[in-house]
């Protein structure tokens, strides 16, 4: 590797490693920020992950698997950005789906009908939960230290011999065949986060929001 090659792996990794621990100690504060990104990415991993599930195919590996999940991660973009609750819903449904795809993972079991059937059950009820039981601020805090905590552990297995397909396709259980140790640096920097942003947005709280309907006002206006 050359000189320029390794000083770029460098900054490149220092860059992830910041927007990473920005995220997991600031994720509420950059909520509002961060949600059509989040929620684009998201779309297409779960409409990657459903046809891999659905059809047998390789993550990402057909022009019909990158087609579905660009489409429905356009689709939560957009959502997110204009709904406050399907914002919320989705991180929450996002949250119960990955919780579910990473035990499975961790237990070596390959994401098939089955696994994505309880992942998007347990995504719908806690999307469900987040919104009956005015969970809000919790699961944002909650899944964006995850979120930044996944993202520097991520960082760190790529700048060794992992690759991006690696960690799509084989989740928590790449972390374990890597380094069952990382799983505790994943779990102390998560809790951190949480405490962290559970004390400094003890007395602040997003605003609710509805920017289709506020659109829709100001066009009549």
């Amino acid at each position: 590797m050359g000189g320029g090659s390794v000083l770029g792996a460098i900054v490149g990794g220092a860059l992830l490693l910041f927007l990473g621990a920005l995220v997991a100690f600031a994720g509420y504060r950059l909520f509002l920020i961060l949600l059509p990104i989040y929620g684009f990415f998201l779309g297409l991993a779960i409409g990657a992950h459903s046809w891999q599930a659905l059809f047998g195919e390789g993550f990402l590996a057909t022009t019909t698997s990158w087609a579905a999940g660009f489409f429905l991660g356009l689709i939560f973009a957009v959502l997110a950005y204009l709904f406050w609750v399907a914002a919320v819903a989705i991180m929450a449904g996002s949250l119960g789906y990955g919780l579910v795809a990473a035990l499975f993972g961790a237990f070596g079991i390959d994401l098939g009908p089955l696994v994505w059937i309880v992942a998007m059950a347990v995504g719908v009820a806690f999307a469900i939960a987040a919104l009956v039981l005015n969970l809000q601020k919790v699961i944002v805090i909650v899944a964006t230290s995850l979120m930044g905590s996944s993202a520097i552990i991520i960082t760190f297995l790529l700048l060794g011999s992992t690759t991006p397909a690696d960690v799509a396709e084989s989740g928590a259980k790449v972390v374990i065949q890597d380094h069952p140790l990382w799983w505790i640096v994943y779990a102390v920097v998560a809790l951190l986060g949480m405490a962290f942003q559970f004390r400094i947005n003890r007395e602040y709280e997003i605003e609710s929001y509805n920017r289709w309907a506020d659109a829709s006002t100001g066009a009549a206006g």
